[in-house]
C-alpha cells in the first residue's frame, strides 16, 4: 500500500486521521507539534506515543521533506534554493537577509499561469499548483538548514499566483501560524498577488491576519494591460476597489510592489498617475528596479533613475521605500534558476 506523505496535513486533519486509527483527537495536536515545531520526520522518535502507534503511522503514512536539486549564495548574502519535486517540477525559494530582517520569499506554484510579459516565470507557463507540504516544506527546509531564527518574514512572492491556488495557501498559512506549528506570526507573512480582484476581496472576509501585497507595475489600465495580461480579465478600477476594501475590513496598510522597467513606466506622468491611483488608501509603495531577463526586452533602469522617480512619489504618498535588488549575481529574479535549469 502507498504510503501517504503527511507533510501538509493541518491540525483538523491530524485529529481525523488519529480518529481514523482509534485514538484520541489530542494526538493529533501531539503529531502536529512533532511535525512542524519539533520537526520530527521519523515516527519511531516521536517518544510520547506508544510503540504500537509509531508503528502504525509507519504503516500508514511518510513524512517527505521538500528534496534540494540547487542552491547558491549571492555576494549580498541572498541565497537561492532550487527545489524538485516528486514529479520532477521545480520550485524556487529565496531567502534574503536585510539588516535584522530575513525575508524568505516563497512559491505557491510550480511555474505560473499569468504570462506577464517581464517575468521569468511566466515562460514556464503552470506546471502545477502546490500542496501545503511543499509550501510549508520551504519553510522548514530553511529552519533545518540554519534553526528556528532562520527568517523573520514570510513573502508569498516566489512562482506563481497565489490567490489561484487560495484554499491551500490558507490551509499552509494556517499550518505556518498555529502555536503548535512553525510560530510565525500572521502578520510577519505576506500574501503577493497579482490582481485577482474577488479572491482579494474573499482574503479580506476570511479573518486571516496575514499582509496584503498587490504587484502593480503600472498605474493606468492602458500600461498595466500591456505587461500584465491578468488586468484584462480583472481591469484597474475595479481591482483597487478590491484593495480598497481589504485595507479597510482588515483595517491594514496595504503595500504597492512597483517595478520600474527603463522608459516604460518612470515618467513624471507615471508619478502623478500613480501618487492618483493609491490617494485615500492607507499603504505604502516599494520601488524596485528590474531585475533583466535573457530573452525578455525589458531593460533595467539607472539607479539615478530609480532614485529620481522614489523622490518625485514621496511627497504624493504616504511612505515609498527604494529596494535594492539583490542576488543579481545568482538569478534570484523569481523564475530565472527554474527557467535556466530547465533548458
Amino acid at each position: 500500500m502507498q504510503r501517504q506523505n503527511i507533510l501538509g496535513y493541518t491540525l483538523p486533519q491530524l485529529e481525523q486521521a488519529m480518529q481514523a486509527i482509534g485514538e484520541k483527537p489530542y494526538r493529533g495536536r501531539q503529531l502536529h507539534k512533532w511535525l512542524y515545531l519539533s520537526r520530527q520526520y521519523d515516527f519511531s522518535l516521536m517518544t510520547d506515543f506508544t510503540k504500537e502507534l509509531r508503528s502504525r503511522l509507519a504503516e500508514l503514512y511518510q513524512v517527505a521533506p521538500l528534496e534540494l536539486e540547487y542552491s547558491a549564495k549571492s555576494k549580498d548574502g541572498t541565497e537561492k534554493f532550487l527545489f524538485r519535486l516528486n514529479d520532477g517540477r521545480p520550485v524556487e525559494t529565496v531567502l534574503i537577509p536585510d539588516d535584522d530582517r530575513r525575508t524568505l520569499c516563497i512559491s505557491s506554484q510550480s511555474g505560473c499561469p499569468l504570462a506577464c510579459s517581464f517575468c521569468a516565470t511566466g515562460t514556464l507557463g503552470l506546471l502545477r499548483n502546490l500542496t501545503a507540504g511543499e509550501i510549508v516544506g520551504q519553510l522548514m527546509y530553511v529552519r533545518d538548514k540554519y534553526g528556528d531564527d532562520a527568517f523573520t518574514n514570510v513573502v508569498f512572492m516566489g512562482m506563481g499566483e497565489p490567490l489561484h491556488n487560495y484554499d491551500t495557501v490558507l490551509e499552509a498559512v494556517g499550518i505556518m501560524t498555529n502555536p503548535l506549528g512553525l510560530k510565525v506570526s500572521a502578520r510577519k507573512i505576506t500574501i503577493s498577488t497579482s490582481g485577482v480582484t474577488p479572491k482579494i476581496k474573499k482574503l479580506a472576509d476570511s479573518g486571516t491576519k496575514t499582509r496584503l501585497a498587490l504587484s502593480l507595475h503600472a498605474a493606468t489600465q492602458v500600461k498595466r494591460a500591456k505587461i500584465m495580461p491578468v488586468a484584462e480579465t480583472f481591469g484597474l478600477t475595479k481591482l483597487m476597489e478590491a484593495v480598497r476594501y481589504y485595507a479597510e475590513t482588515t483595517e491594514q496598510r496595504v503595500t504597492f510592489e512597483y517595478i520600474l522597467f527603463d522608459g516604460f513606466n518612470d515618467t513624471m506622468d507615471d508619478v502623478r498617475a500613480l501618487a492618483e491611483l493609491v490617494r485615500g488608501i492607507p499603504c505604502k509603495i516599494n520601488i524596485l528596479a528590474y531585475n533583466e531577463v535573457p530573452g525578455l526586452s525589458f531593460k533595467r533602469p539607472s539607479d539615478e533613475k530609480v532614485d529620481w522617480f522614489g523622490r518625485m512619489l514621496f511627497p504624493r504618498t504616504p511612505a515609498v521605500t527604494v529596494r535594492k535588488s539583490r542576488g543579481r549575481d545568482i538569478d534570484a529574479a523569481c523564475g530565472q534558476l527554474a527557467a535556466r535549469k530547465m533548458t
